[in-house]
Parts: C-alpha cells; sequence; structure tokens
C-alpha cells in the first residue's frame, strides 16, 4: 500500500524509528511521488498524560483519501506502574498504531506484534527478576506487545532455561570471540563482513596483524586476572584458511586465551568444502570440544542458487567424519525461507539432519540484510522476490522444522531477531537436555564481557558500577585492519583496563 505522505505531532528521532517500524512491518511504502498512492496522507496524532503515575496515550489515526475525503480513528491505552515513563509512551504510542492500522485495514497479527529488536529475551529476564510468574509473563507479552501466544510461551520457556545460565556472576568471568574473516565463497544471503580468501601474500598480512591482535587480547587477559569461559572462533567460515594458517590461528588462540576455567572452545567449521580431515586433526588436538556444520538446506538446487560449492552428501560426510574423529558437540545451522522452498522442502532437508542426530540445531530465518548480494538483487529487481515463498508458506517451514526439533528431543534455549526477517519470524537455538551453548546464551543476554579479536570483531565490556556496556569495534573492512591495527588493540586495551583497573 502506498502513502504520499506521512505525518505525526511527535518528531522524536526514536518515536520516528518505532513507528517507521510499524510501516514497514504492514508494507506502507511512504512515497510523495508515487502515481498509484492509495492515500494521500495518513496523519498520526498522540496526545500524552500522567494519572496516578501510569502514562496515559490517545492516539487518533486520521486517513486522507485521493478525494479529499477523511477518516479519523482514535484509540487510548494506558501503562504499568512499574513501567518507566518514556518507555510507557513509547510502548504506547507504537501498539496504538499498529492497532489502528490493524483494525481499519484488517492486516493479520505479526507473530511477534509490536516486539522489536533483537534481543526480545531481555524483557523477560528483567520480568522474571521483578518476580513475574511465567502466566503472568506470558499474558503481559500478549497484552503490552500483542505477541502471538505461542511466541510468549516460547521466550517464557528460553527465559526459564536460562536462569541457571544467567545467575553465574562473577565479574571477572568472561568470554573471548575471534573473527576470522574469510570465507571460499560468498553466499547469496550473507551480509557479513567476510572476504572471499585472498592469495598467499595478503594471507600473510592478515595474519602478521591478527598475530599482534591476539598477543595484546592475552596480556589484557593476564594483567587483570579474567577468566576465559567460552572460546568461539567464527567469521567467516574459520576452517577457510588454508592448513598451515589454520593451525597457526588454534595455536595463537589456545596460547593466549585456553585456561583452566574454558568450558567452551568453539569453531564454526561450516561449509564441507573447507573442512579436511587434517583440520578435523587439528581441532581435536587443540582442545576444541563445540563445533557448526551449517548445511542451511539439504536440497541440492537450492545450494547452487545460494552459491555453495557443496552437495548435500558432502555434509553427510563431513558429519560423521567429526563423529568419528572425536567427542564433538555438533551444532547444525538451518534457514528457513530460501528461494524457490517450500514446506515440503524443509521436512526433506529435517529429515536428513535428523538422521545424523546433531547435538543441536540453530533455525534462521532468512533476513533480506544491507550488504547481501541478496539484498542488491531484490532492490534492482523487485519481481524477483516471487521466487521466495510467501509469509504463509514461511510460516509452514518454520513449524515444521520445529516439529523436527521435538521429535530430535532437542529444545530452545536462547532465541534472537532481526530486522527485514521474513515472515516476522526469529532465529532460535535447539539443543539437546543440559548442552546449551554458554557463550550463545550470554551473548544474546549481554550478561557477560566479551572480547573480540580479529577482523570486524567486537568487543563488549560490562561496565557492573554504571550497569552499562561499553564497545570496542575492530574495522569491517580489511585492508584498515592490517593498515591501523596498532590504533584498534589500544583502544581496547584502554577499555579493558578502564573497567578492570578499577575494585569491581
Amino acid at each position: 500500500m502506498k502513502i504520499k505522505r506521512f505525518v505525526q505531532n511527535i518528531e522524536e528521532e526514536y518515536t520516528v524509528k518505532i513507528l517507521r517500524e510499524v510501516l514497514n512491518l504492514f508494507r506502507l511504502d511512504i512515497d510523495s511521488t508515487a502515481a498509484n498512492a492509495d492515500f494521500e496522507e495518513i496523519n498520526l496524532d498522540n496526545a500524552v498524560e500522567t494519572q496516578n503515575n501510569r502514562v496515559k496515550v490517545t492516539t487518533s489515526l486520521t486517513l486522507c483519501d485521493l478525494q479529499g475525503g477523511r477518516e479519523t480513528l482514535y484509540l487510548t491505552g494506558v501503562g504499568h506502574e512499574d513501567e518507566k515513563e518514556k518507555a510507557a509512551v513509547h510502548r504506547l504510542i507504537k501498539l496504538n498504531f499498529y492497532e489502528l492500522l490493524r483494525r481499519r485495514f484488517g492486516f493479520a497479527p505479526a507473530p511477534w506484534g509490536i516486539l522489536h529488536g533483537v534481543r526480545p529475551i531481555k524483557i523477560v529476564n528483567r520480568w522474571l527478576a521483578d518476580g513475574f510468574s511465567s502466566a503472568e509473563i506470558i499474558d503481559r507479552l500478549q497484552a503490552d506487545y500483542e505477541t502471538a501466544a505461542e511466541k510468549a510461551k516460547l521466550l517464557t520457556e528460553i527465559a526459564l532455561r536460562q536462569q541457571p545460565i544467567l545467575t553465574e556472576d562473577d565479574p571477572k568471568t568472561i568470554s573471548v570471540y575471534v573473527g576470522i574473516p574469510f570465507c571460499l565463497t560468498r553466499c547469496l544471503y550473507c551480509s557479513f563482513p567476510s572476504n572471499v580468501l585472498p592469495g598467499e601474500e595478503k594471507l600473510c598480512e592478515f595474519m602478521a596483524a591478527f598475530a599482534k591482535d591476539i598477543k595484546s587480547a592475552g596480556a589484557s587477559i593476564r594483567k587483570h586476572g579474567l577468566k576465559v569461559e567460552s572460546l568461539y572462533i567464527g567469521g567467516g567460515t574459520p576452517t577457510s584458511l588454508p592448513e598451515k594458517h589454520f593451525e597457526a590461528m588454534l595455536n595463537m588462540a589456545t596460547e593466549n586465551f585456553l585456561q583452566d576455567a574454558t568450558t567452551e572452545f568453539t569453531v564454526e567449521a561450516g561449509r564441507p568444502d573447507s573442512i579436511s580431515d587434517e583440520k578435523i586433526r587439528l581441532m581435536k588436538n587443540f582442545g576444541v570440544n563445540r563445533v557448526s556444520v551449517n548445511p542451511q538446506t539439504m536440497n541440492e538446487r537450492t545450494l547452487k542458487i545460494i552459491g555453495r560449492r557443496h552437495s548435500p552428501q558432502d555434509v553427510i560426510d563431513m558429519f560423521r567424519k567429526l563423529r568419528a574423529a572425536g567427542d564433538f558437540h555438533i551444532n547444525m545451522d538451518v534457514i528457513v525461507g530460501l528461494p524457490g522452498e517450500s514446506a515440503m522442502d524443509m521436512a526433506d532437508t529435517m529429515a536428513k539432519i535428523a538422521e545424523l542426530m546433531p547435538d543441536s540445531v540453530t533455525l534462521h530465518s532468512l533476513t533480506l540484510k544491507r550488504g547481501s548480494k541478496l539484498k542488491e538483487i531484490l532492490d534492482e529487481n523487485p519481481q524477483e522476490a516471487s521466487q521466495f515463498p510467501r509469509d504463509e508458506e514461511i510460516h509452514k517451514m518454520y513449524a515444521v522444522a520445529v516439529d523436527y526439533t521435538k521429535k530430535m528431543n532437542l529444545r530452545p534455549y536462547y532465541l534472537y531477531r532481526q530486522g527485514n526477517i521474513k515472515g516476522e519470524l526469529d532465529n532460535v537455538g535447539f539443543c539437546r537436555e543440559n548442552a546449551e551453548s554458554l557463550y550463545n546464551v550470554k551473548i544474546i543476554a549481554e550478561s557477560q564481557t566479551i572480547i573480540g579479536v580479529g577482523g570486524a570483531a567486537s568487543t563488549k565490556v560490562i561496565d557492573r558500577k554504571a550497569d552499562r556496556l561499553i564497545g570496542s569495534f575492530n574495522p569491517k573492512d580489511l585492508v584498515i585492519y592490517m593498515r591501523d591495527i596498532d590504533k584498534y588493540i589500544q583502544k581496547r586495551a584502554a577499555l579493558i583496563d578502564e573497567i578492570y583497573g578499577r575494585n569491581l
């Protein structure tokens, strides 16, 4: 639907942002030049007042048609006494707008309602800390955010499962992320700042900068007596490194970060065309205990479309080699909503994965991300969107995948969302009992300091005194990373010194 103008009376930046989220959710396009517009203008007016410590927002939505006709709808919402005033105002403005549009145009409810953002779990964690029961949380998610009942139950179930992990609260216990920004090819949907594996000269230049980076982080950890709980090597595809560089990377990582306190050592092996018997041997010898094998789909036609150079059988062979080599916890990633796929294709993929019995499965809903080839193609040729399953089919695909996780006795344990996610769904990790990834839980909950090393890696340090998270970010551009590495490691070291150099 196209509207020429959208006018609202509150121009605060965050209010503009959340109203834009609702417009995008219902695919309402604001285009002043549209020759085929459905409405001349949408006018949104919000009146805010406070009564008895509770915020009250009255919203009027006026639709102006192309013939000069006007139609106005009204809705009033009241906040809770336990809500901060500004948070209640924002929630009610968004909720009223969402509800008025749904009533007027009959839009189907979104699975997550108005609950936007990467980490909805943090809301539930806060309510649990405040003493809310599961039933109260589920009811409140549905009432306050229009979240579907099954999503409210899922989020609450996951939050409860995470509680024993998140209550471990030693401020000096951290995790380390090592980013290897290379892949053998770039997948159609990928927006990560990864690069196709370069030649030997450029690779040696990267490894030299990387060595400085990793040694500096290790020095900071030793200086402040930090305890590394999880070591996670991701990317990109770390196993895309040639064997001698892969070994050097593992050697530096274990030398600087692996401790007696370390319970998880994860490597994203990703794709079978990046692995070898020697790399599997190296992972085992260096103490890796968790590995990701990411088929995304077991449909050979789809693999070619998304830019993969391997077959479903290659994934199976890789998985079996890892199982035979050692006691690795093996995760497998699957993407819901890939071009040309249906619920039947998802059933085929999940059936093949179920035969392998991985220790965990992560379901990712396809996201149209800026910087991906897929987004560029769709921006240039919108008609290509017809290749993708519609939201109704994506929901069926998701349901099929979840049913298979239940058959495999895997339980949901972490969840995050992204913008522009197909079907307005989510990304969920499922695992067998007591096999949760501590790193995944804590990075989504933002409950633990994560020190980032390598290309495009992020360091996020928890300042407990100020109750905030402070970041230091390595550049996404590989040339800048290699050229200016000294500047970035100094910035990270200063941040760690600032927080951990004082009495915690």
